[in-house]
């Protein structure tokens, strides 16, 4: 991109009133940088790491590592192995707000789950009983149970359907549910990919209204106590914190849980505690992760395996 379009000048004035982070972002996407690899390692560190590591920041979980600009850990045999995961630290980003869910945790729901980042990230941090990994894109689904066997994670299982399916089969049954919700994919143009359209309205207002439907659904699988976490890599506010205002005024019985660690990063775009990661930064592509917590009293649902083995894609070892 040589010059950035009248789209993005509209967004970055709605995102900053000052001109100069106006301009920091709109160059980060016009003219992107090369940003830190970043590996989740997917069990025990070795004792011997296989490249030099960053410092880490002060929210960065014991199991992330970000890497020297120009290693590429995607080609080292330990990635092969499944030793470790690698992803865009903005994905821990919005991954952390899990952090400071309360153990234990029993069960995760990634509603959409590909590539596998988030659910992983989710298990290895909670170690749950069980994680369901859902993908509706059935091209997609084939990379998500790529990366979980590869990277042994267990007991999981993977799943492909409609949101809407499961609100019948295991409502109320999740201790935490993951919507890494599909959006206009803004933050691409950040790494130097192609995102077409993803600043026209009528593409935004399409990825907004999927991103209601979803978390609408999703938040049916909820139990008592329970958190749905919602996020995307994208910048449209209609995609963010007005998804999240819309969905809190039709779900009030979820409450927004401020996440202390990331309190420097909070959105002045709504008075809900939301948080958002942008490209000028330096630490990723950029993102935007709210947490909420079902505050209703009562029992949680067990998950049941034989109704939800109807709908079944694949089933990883469970132990």
């Amino acid at each position: 991109m040589d010059k950035p379009s009248n789209l993005l000048l509209k967004l970055s004035r709605r995102l900053f009133e000052n001109t100069d982070h106006q301009e920091k972002f709109v160059e980060a996407l016009i003219h992107p940088q090369p940003f830190l690899p970043c590996v989740l390692w997917c069990h025990e560190k070795s004792d011997i790491l296989p490249f030099p590591v960053e410092s880490p920041t002060a929210w960065q979980p014991h199991f992330i590592d970000r890497l020297y600009l120009g290693e590429k850990p995607g080609k080292n045999p330990l990635h092969e192995q499944g030793y470790y995961y690698c992803l865009d630290f903005s994905s821990v980003f919005a991954a952390s707000t899990l952090l400071t869910i309360p153990q234990p945790v029993k069960v995760v729901f990634d509603m959409c789950a590909a590539p596998g980042g988030k659910s992983i990230f989710a298990w290895r941090a909670m170690q749950p009983d069980l994680l369901i990994s859902n993908e509706v894109i059935g091209k997609r689904l084939g990379m998500l149970i790529s990366n979980l066997k590869r990277c042994q994670i267990q007991p999981c299982v993977v799943v492909n359907r409609d949101s809407s399916i499961f609100t019948d089969i295991i409502p109320l049954s999740s201790n935490l549910v993951i919507v890494d919700a599909p959006c206009t994919g803004q933050s691409l143009l950040a790494k130097g990919e192609k995102a077409e359209g993803c600043f026209h309205p009528t593409n935004i207002n399409k990825c907004a209204n999927r991103q209601k439907r979803i978390i609408a659904n999703s938040a049916q699988l909820v139990a008592s106590q329970g958190y749905l976490a919602y996020m995307t890599c994208t910048y449209s506010p209609e995609e963010n914190e007005q998804v999240c205002e819309w969905f809190l005024a039709r779900f009030p019985q979820f409450q927004p849980v401020a996440i202390s660690h990331l309190q420097e990063y909070r959105s002045h775009l709504t008075k809900i505690p939301c948080y958002r990661l942008f490209p000028q930064n330096r630490l990723g592509a950029g993102a935007f992760t709210v947490l909420f917590q079902n505050t209703d009293a009562g029992e949680g649902q067990k998950v049941d395996l034989d109704v939800l083995s109807a709908v079944w894609a694949n089933t990883q070892p469970r132990v």
